[in-house]
Order: structure tokens, then sequence, then C-alpha cells
């Protein structure tokens, strides 16, 4: 019986060494390893020193016997803006402009005034994105329940851009970007987006992402447009109606507060309720977001990085970086080239087209 027994047990090693060696595991001293990948290098440079300051933060924070640095998990909050940080915003402008532009040029243009057409014919490389364009977005939607705008949204990033070949709208998501709010979802992290586009859009936008499982959508901040049960839109305020079964929440044509500067913070603040620890932006209306994250306020230990937009050939960068990163340095943030520390940006067969932006025109009124 012992023999027999010594025979199935050597029966079973063998299987089990050739199970292992044929799913990557190496058996050493009765302990399972498995070669572990260094995170952020699949879309990182390997000698990324972005890359791996956050690496070592990381495991800094999460490390419950190092009693300096470590945060509790529900503490660990990272906030990212959305265009020019998540997200493409050179084709040829930000997702939300782009949007209000097909929507009253090209896609519904009955809908909307002729004054409205004039705005959306009018903006052009190096045009403002301020409130007052803000305002004429959410005119151009009134009516739309919040369903509808949302399925326009989705509807109109299924289209193919013209400033890159072979990418839509949609797909244009920073892989490096993408494994980084990866990374950090899967040590603990909860991930907010922080944007100036508004809310339903944005909501949209990373519904349909490759960062989709990682952000849901009641962590999203964005800019906030009117919206009130249809037959109330005239109403002043929204106490004095009610919701009823049946009831259509629409879009009045009506501009609440744009996303930006000292609102991000203000709006982290109202909807969150605790300091971030992590931030990323890319423009100075996030620096509020920045600041308001590494605030000598803050209990924990905090970061604040600044993506820097000066990659010409696989983007339409034009940012100088000795210029930029000194600035952000400055500031107290860590600069990212997208240039130096991003070993992709896109899919392999998306490249930049001849020319970003085309003009175009407006037909008199009838």
């Amino acid at each position: 019986m012992r023999n027999n027994a010594k025979s199935v047990t050597a029966v079973c090693l063998t299987i089990v060494l050739i199970i292992a060696a044929a799913t990557g595991y190496v058996v050493l001293s009765k302990c399972n390893t498995r070669t572990a990948k260094t995170a952020l290098t699949e879309n990182w440079e390997k000698d990324s020193a972005v890359a791996k300051e956050l690496r070592d933060y990381v495991s800094k924070v999460t490390n419950p016997k190092d009693k300096k640095n470590f945060i509790p998990k529900n503490d660990r909050i990272a906030v990212f803006d959305m265009d020019g940080t998540l997200t493409c915003e050179t084709y040829y402008t930000y997702y939300d402009t782009m949007m209000f532009i097909d929507y009253c040029l090209n896609d519904h243009p009955e809908r909307v005034s002729y004054e409205l057409k004039q705005v959306a014919a009018s903006i052009k490389p190096g045009y403002k994105a301020d409130e007052n364009l803000a305002r004429n977005f959410a005119k151009a939607y009134a009516g739309m329940t919040v369903e509808e705008f949302r399925d326009y949204a989705v509807e109109f990033g299924r289209k193919k851009t013209a400033s890159f070949n072979n990418m839509r709208y949609i797909d244009g998501f920073y892989l490096p970007m993408v494994e980084l709010v990866k990374f950090l979802y899967e040590n603990g992290f909860t991930i907010y987006v922080i944007s100036g586009t508004e809310r339903t859009t944005t909501r949209a936008i990373i519904a349909n992402s490759p960062i989709r499982d990682y952000v849901t959508p009641n962590h999203v901040i964005g800019t906030d447009f009117e919206v009130k049960v249809r037959g109330s839109e005239d109403v002043s305020s929204n106490m004095d109606f009610k919701y009823n079964d049946g009831d259509e929440l629409v879009l009045t044509g009506g501009f609440i507060q744009k996303n930006l500067n000292a609102n991000k913070s203000i709006y982290i603040e109202r909807e969150i309720g605790r300091r971030p620890v992590l931030a990323f932006g890319n423009s100075g209306s996030d620096t509020s977001m920045m600041n308001y994250c590494i605030d000598h306020g803050n209990p924990y230990p905090a970061k604040a990085f600044m993506i820097v937009a000066d990659d010409d050939e696989r983007e339409w960068g034009t940012a100088n970086w000795e210029e930029k990163s000194a600035q952000y340095y400055a500031q107290g943030y860590t600069p990212v080239s997208m240039k130096r520390d991003f070993a992709t940006i896109y899919q392999n067969d998306v490249s930049k087209a001849s020319e970003q932006y085309k003009p175009v025109e407006v037909k008199e009124a009838a």
C-alpha cells in the first residue's frame, strides 16, 4: 500500500509540475511564484521617472506598515480632469465643442437658431472656451430629455474625427492614462473625473470608454446645464412643482455653472466631501483642483501631476517642455511629457491627419 501511495504521489507531483510549466508558474520550496509585470510599463516608457514616482507613491500609501505615509482605502481618492488629461482635446478641439459644432451645422441645424449656427461656425483654433460659450451649448440642446442628450453624445462619439486617421471621437483616450486609472483602481483608489465638460456628456463619454469599469456615473462631476420636468420649464423654482410617474426630465436651455478654476475645488468639496490625495490635469483651469489636493491642510501625503502636450509627431502637441515643466515644478506639480513619458498614446493604427482644422461656413438664413 505504501509503494502504491508513493507512486500516486509521484504521478500527482509530475502532473502539478507539467501544469505549472504550461501555465507559467514555477514551484520552488513548496511556494508558487509568478513573474510579476512592472506596473505602468505597457504604455509608459520603461525609464519614465513619472511612472516610477507613481509606483513608489502607491507602494508607500498602500503599505499599512508605513505609518508615516499609509492612507486608508476610503481616503484614497484620485481626481482626473478629462479633456487633455484622459482624452484627446486636439480634434481639433474639445469633444463637447466638436459635438456642439456638429449638432448645429450638420446633424440638427433645423433645431437651432441662425445665431447659434454662427457661433458654431466661428469656433476656430485658439478660441476662448469660456462660460459664455458654454451658455450657448446649453441653449442648443433645449427641449431634449436627459436620455436623448446622453444618447446624442454617444452617437456623436461614433463619428470619425478629421484631425486623426482611424479615430472616432469616443476612442480618443490616452492609453497610458487608461493604464494608470486601472493601476490606481486595483490598488484601492476611488477614481473621480472632474471635467469642464457638461456632466451628462462626460458620463456618456466615460461610460463608453476603456475606464468605464473604474469610474461610476456618480463619480463624474462636470459643468451643469439646467434640467426641469417637462411642462415646468418656465417655473422659477423646482420647489413649485413635483415629479410624477411618466414625467420627463428635459434640458431647459438654461445654464448653471462651468466646472473650471475654483469651481473644481468647490465641486469636489460639495460632492465628495474629502480632499483627493492624487490629482491629474493639463491646464491652468485645473490648478485650483491641483492646489486643493496638495494644500498643507491635506492630512495625507498628496501629489499633483500635469500632462504636457509636447508631442507633435503622434499628437498635435505644441507645448514647450522646458517652459511648461519649469512652470509646473515651481507650482509643486510633477509634469508629464507626452513625448518622453508615453510609450504609446493611441491605438497603433491611429495617426495625425494631413491637417488638423478645416474651416466651416454657415449659409444665410432662409
